[in-house]
């Protein structure tokens, strides 16, 4: 009997699988976030945004280890994440900031083999869990479980999209940010520092991703070298989305969450990120047959 047979005969799997897709791609949404933040800003393709991801990750493991409460794991992560990121931003990325697309991929495809390269020398290639203290919640008699963490997750994205909005529309710096993203040069001429703005977006961006790592370390399991899919992700998200669309990000994030879990148990959770990379691969060509329409319709 295959997989795709037994979710038609035990429709509650379905439940099971759909309910953690969408709790799942919460954290997706959470990673997405800063991607499609600095590539509208900066215009940037930050390829080190998995990698971002796992140090988060790594930082909350050891907070919770060190101090005990798992509730902590989340800001610390944050916070060390945003000063890893602003010295990023000064060493490297404010050198490709205005040039070509293809600069800043590479650029950034560089700093997370080197992120990739330290975090194994630094924390070891072992597979690590931090524990979240949360328990599991059982329904239709015990074949549904839901992890707290996971609604936790969810929560956390929601909240973050909230405040991320109205940062964005309510505060100086975000209108700052609002500004520079729809033009760069106008925004230097009325006296808005650029500089400051995407070193400031690109460390935000960061602390976000160390937020989502927190939540991965304390849901899944974290290594040095697992950042790439997770970029893959935030960057399917963003293309499906658009850039500048948190709701959209949200709605993507979730679907690609539920098909992901989906993918996994039909073809086997060997295939399941060679699922993603398909999907990918699928996304952009559709992306692109539809740019070249747009462009037929423009003629």
């Amino acid at each position: 009997m295959s997989n795709l047979d037994i979710l038609f005969q035990a429709p509650v799997l379905s439940v099971q699988l759909l309910l953690d897709g969408i709790l799942i791609g919460a954290i997706f949404a959470l990673a997405a976030y800063g991607m499609a933040l600095v590539w509208g800003v900066m215009n940037i393709v930050n390829i080190v945004q998995g990698e971002f991801v796992i140090l988060g990750g790594y930082v909350a493991y050891y907070t919770i280890h060190w101090v005990g409460y798992p509730v902590l794991g989340v800001p610390a992560a944050a916070i060390v994440l945003y000063g890893v990121g602003w010295l990023v931003y000064r060493v490297v990325i404010w050198r490709v900031v205005d040039k070509d697309l293809f600069i800043s991929i590479l650029a950034t495809y560089g700093i997370a083999i080197l992120m990739q390269q330290l975090m194994n020398e630094v924390f070891g290639a072992d597979i690590r869990t931090a524990e979240s203290g949360l328990g599991t919640w059982v329904l239709f008699g015990g074949d549904v479980t839901i992890a707290e963490i996971k609604v936790a997750s969810a929560v956390a994205t929601a909240f973050v999209a909230l405040l991320l909005v109205w940062f964005l529309k309510n505060s100086r710096h975000g209108q700052a940010i609002r500004a520079t993203s729809q033009n760069a040069r106008a925004a230097r001429i009325v006296g808005i520092d650029t500089d400051k703005v995407y070193a400031n977006t690109y460390a935000l961006n960061a602390a976000i991703c160390g937020a989502a790592g927190a939540l991965v370390s304390m849901t899944w399991v974290i290594h040095p070298f697992i950042g790439i899919p997770y970029t893959i992700r935030s960057f399917m998200i963003v293309v499906v989305a658009g850039v500048g669309n948190i709701g959209g990000v949200i709605v993507a994030a979730l679907g690609l969450g539920a098909v992901e879990q989906f993918a996994g148990f039909i073809l086997g959770v060997e295939f399941q990120l060679a699922f993603v990379f398909g999907l990918l691969v699928v996304i952009l060509l559709w992306r692109n047959l539809r740019l070249r329409s747009e462009r037929r319709v423009l003629r």
